[in-house]
């Protein structure tokens, strides 16, 4: 058991959830800063007006992307279930 194995599996964990936390976060994130640009244009500041667009966003992400976010988990849990021999021996 090298210390690289338990560095690369780290390292494919980190990656995999900075995939899948990004593919969620980055679009509310943009129509948020769209929305804030407006709001300073316009002298709006409605509470609702920023938080409404934000999780409209997340949840079209979420259902656009879930399809693509499981297959990268299915594929990571596939990849450590075949590392699994290596790491025990």
């Amino acid at each position: 058991m090298a210390p690289e194995v338990f560095v690369d599996i780290f390292r494919q964990a980190l990656w995999t959830v900075l995939l899948l936390v990004c593919a969620v976060v980055v679009p509310g994130l943009l129509v948020g800063l769209v929305v804030s640009v407006f709001q300073a244009a316009t002298s709006i500041n409605e509470q609702t007006l920023s938080f409404l667009p934000r999780l409209i966003a997340t949840l079209l992400a979420l259902i656009y992307g879930a399809h693509w976010g499981f297959g990268r988990l299915m594929e990571f849990f596939t990849n450590m279930m075949l590392q699994v021999p290596q790491v025990i021996g």
